[in-house]
């Protein structure tokens, strides 16, 4: 009966079709129910007003600044005039690819005066007055000027901290809603197993229970705990799925992921931010087992909906609708196929708009779907109170962003992210009452190199580099001295004698290297936004960039003459601290094996600086770990810690093992743990096990641990990874203090997929690993489970 009533309406739907009723329409009734709104709205749009809807244009377009006025663009009216627009996407983005700059581009109040005038066009020049969803990127702070830079994702998971990263989405959600926005692009769940990708700086690392955690916490970080309002936005989960491990790491490529593996690993993520409440998921550019996300039934209908009972809305990534003729050469009419198989919205204006409407026209898609596309978008319009209340404050907007309190929890992620890697003999913490100290490398004073892709242009102040930090924590009896020694690629323009000589007068030279995500002007754009990797012109240096999306590297070498600058800095006899800042694993066998002390920064943000100089003279206590394994060789990849029995063999020229396993990273304390136990208890339908262990700061130093829980099944119908996390808390201990650590595990985290592809819970011995690493096993013990369990679909 409901489809005939949607069928009815979508025929309706071909004019203005519902006569008009005295007094105002029910959809702006804001005490009516949202679907009778939903419905009434429906009816009352023709086609062309339907399809547009769907349409996201790009936003920086849509607005002329002069001076310090801003105002709406002829491009924006005729997008709402012509094209019946429903959303924008980076609106207020300011980067090389926008040409966006501190000049022409918006500070946070001309950003609200901005989306003001936008939405006011909207509501007020057009026949039904539906208001603007306007959506953001926000995966490491709002990408635009003027607001808060946190570190990139990669360092955010490296914290193993959820409860910091709510804290941290929900800073960012308010500073991107302060401005007009409504929807925020992240978090990032692509399992990241190639390093060679160019975009392992936006995930969460290689596995699929952290993943899940740090997806879940910026979910309920953007979204608040109700229905999205106030200072809260839309979560976008990136990318749907499976996008993080293309074949020789080409950013967009194929993947050769079978079913159970992208059941086991690839979906939970999402799954998990899913039950979250997550109310917008994107579409990823590759194809999974032959077809294109962007036009994949099964995983935008069966899986996404039926199965786990999304509720949201479903956006394309920029170009991926028109790419599935461009790039994957499989439907002759993208649109209808993309939307057919429930994409919702397009994310470009081009992979909808007129192709839409005429496969509506001609009905190669049919009214109930476009009706269905169209009513999940408004759905949530409705739901935000846009339809009530389109405009935000303009004056509070700039009290907002980037206030005392966000910069200084950007501080504090920075800080929880630092993971140490080496400290030979202490060496760390270093003494503030040291008379020199020598600062090198291209990152050591380089803003733009410690913020990572997906940043917008930042005044010079705004953001505190490693050597101001060190600079900061020391007296003026210290000489602090700076020399930039060579480039993070260019090899022209290096001055590694000048390095040395500067190293040798000093009682400690840290040195900052590793990679850059940073952009320039001078950098070419594909359609997607994605960067172009193209050779200098003949005289021309060569630009930093190393890594951020389109960059992917065929080694994992550091770049230039960074090695050679490392290595003749350790020659000098001078203690060497290495400080990398990077968004993807690098080859750092020759530092690991020379270098008394080295620090793993991430991308650390606009605090970085600060952060870094915390955990070198120990005001922090450095409790990072690794959420990515860092190979020794690209010969070994993939390294990623949870693979498949049976168990890997050495090569002819090196082992196996990665440099650094996921879930390393060192203390300035120590830690001992003791008395593992496990609780078995079996009831119908369900089990449950209790783990419980203790463990004791033995050092002097207080400090943070993390405790992680593996877990391995036995013997089991199919193959199960030697080892998966499960649980895992960050906890701190005082010096001698002892913590009882208990984690609940349940048939969610006993389950596995049988040969038919069922999930189930098979009798049999597990066990359980406890310690502070994937490869530093402290406690062991295995525990039963002598009853099968089916668990049901969606659950």
């Amino acid at each position: 009966m409901l489809k005939r009533i949607l069928f009815g309406l979508s025929i309706a739907s071909a004019g203005p079709a519902r006569a008009q009723t005295a007094g105002p329409p029910l959809y702006k009734n804001a005490n009516a129910p949202t679907e009778a709104r939903v419905q009434d709205l429906l009816g009352r749009m023709t086609r062309e007003e339907k399809v547009g809807q769907l349409s996201t244009l790009l936003g920086w377009e849509m607005y002329q600044k002069q001076g310090p006025q801003v105002a709406i663009s002829p491009a924006y009216r005729e997008a709402v005039d012509a094209r019946h627009t429903g959303m924008l996407w980076a609106t207020l983005r300011a980067d090389p690819w926008t040409q966006k700059t501190l000049k022409t581009g918006l500070d946070p109040a001309l950003a609200a005066e901005a989306t003001n005038a936008l939405q006011r066009y909207a509501v007020e020049h057009t026949r039904l007055g539906i208001p603007l969803l306007l959506a953001e990127e926000c995966p490491h702070g709002h990408m635009a000027i003027g607001t808060t830079v946190f570190p990139t994702s990669i360092g955010q998971s490296s914290t193993w901290d959820p409860a910091l990263i709510e804290q941290m989405g929900a800073a960012i959600a308010a500073e991107a809603r302060a401005q007009g926005a409504h929807v925020g692009h992240g978090p990032v769940l692509d399992l990241a197993r190639e390093p060679r990708w160019s975009r392992v700086e936006e995930t969460y690392g290689e596995d699929p229970v952290l993943n899940s955690q740090m997806g879940v916490a910026m979910v309920r970080g953007f979204q608040g705990p109700g229905p999205v309002g106030g200072p809260h936005i839309i979560a976008t989960l990136k990318h749907f799925t499976a996008y993080g491990v293309p074949e020789g790491g080409h950013n967009g490529g194929s993947i050769g992921t079978g079913p159970r593996e992208l059941y086991q690993s690839f979906l939970p993520p999402f799954r998990a931010a899913v039950k979250a409440g997550a109310l917008s998921v994107m579409t990823a550019y590759n194809s999974v087992d032959g077809v294109p996300c962007s036009a994949n039934a099964f995983l935008l209908t069966d899986l996404l909906r039926k199965q786990w009972g999304f509720q949201g809305f479903t956006v394309s990534d920029l170009d991926s609708i028109s790419g599935l003729v461009g790039g994957h050469r499989v439907a002759a009419t993208p649109a209808a196929a993309a939307i057919n198989a429930g994409l919702d919205t397009d994310l470009s204006g081009y992979g909808y708009d007129k192709e839409l409407l005429a496969a509506v026209n001609d009905g190669v898609v049919s009214g109930e779907v476009l009706d269905r596309a169209v009513g999940r978008l408004l759905r949530q319009k409705f739901e935000m109170g846009l339809f009530e209340n389109p405009y935000v404050a303009v004056k509070k907007a700039a009290k907002q962003v980037k206030t005392a309190a966000h910069v200084q929890l950007a501080r504090r992620v920075a800080q929880e992210s630092v993971v140490l890697l080496k400290n030979e003999r202490d060496l760390l913490p270093l003494s503030k009452t040291l008379k020199t100290i020598t600062v090198i490398g291209p990152n050591a004073d380089n803003i733009y190199n410690q913020l990572g892709d997906y940043t917008a242009p930042q005044p010079t102040d705004n953001v505190v580099t490693v050597l101001e930090g060190i600079r900061s924590k020391v007296s003026a009896a210290t000489r602090v001295a700076y020399v930039k020694g060579c480039a993070i690629r260019d090899t022209t323009s290096a001055d590694i004698a000048g390095a040395v000589a500067a190293a040798r007068g000093a009682q400690v030279a840290v040195v900052v290297v590793g990679g850059s995500s940073a952009r320039d002007f001078k950098t070419e754009y594909q359609s997607t936004g994605a960067a172009t990797v193209t050779a200098a012109a003949g005289g021309q240096l060569v630009s930093d960039m190393e890594s951020g999306e389109g960059y992917d590297r065929a080694t994992l070498d550091l770049l230039g003459k960074q090695l050679q600058l490392v290595q003749a800095l350790a020659a000098t006899g001078t203690p060497v601290v290495v400080v990398l800042i990077k968004g993807r694993p690098l080859n750092l066998n020759w530092l690991a094996a020379h270098v008394p002390a080295a620090l793993d920064a991430g991308y650390p943000g606009q605090e970085g600086g600060n952060a870094v100089a915390d955990v070198l003279f120990g005001d922090v206590n450095p409790a990072g770990r690794r959420p990515i394994s860092v190979p020794k060789s690209v010969g070994q990849l993939p390294v990623y810690y949870n693979y498949k029995t049976p168990a890997r063999h050495d090569y002819v020229e090196l082992d196996a093992k990665p440099l650094y396993s996921f879930g390393y990273g060192l203390s300035y304390a120590k830690f001992a743990y003791s008395d593992l136990r496990t609780d078995v208890v079996e009831s119908a339908g369900t089990v449950q096990v209790k783990v419980s262990f203790k463990v004791k700061n033995t050092s002097a130093r207080s400090g943070d641990e993390v405790a992680q829980l593996y877990l391995n099944d036995n013997v089991s119908s199919t193959v199960t990874p030697a080892k998966q996390l499960k649980k895992f808390q960050r906890f701190a201990l005082r010096a001698g203090e002892e913590k009882t650590v208990t984690f609940a595990l349940g048939p969610d985290e006993l389950m596995l997929l049988d040969p038919k592809m069922n999930w189930v819970v098979e009798p049999g011995t597990f066990t359980a690993l406890v310690g502070a690493a994937s490869d530093d096993i402290r406690l062991k013990a295995d525990f039963p489970v002598r009853q099968a369990l089916t668990v049901p679909v969606g659950q």
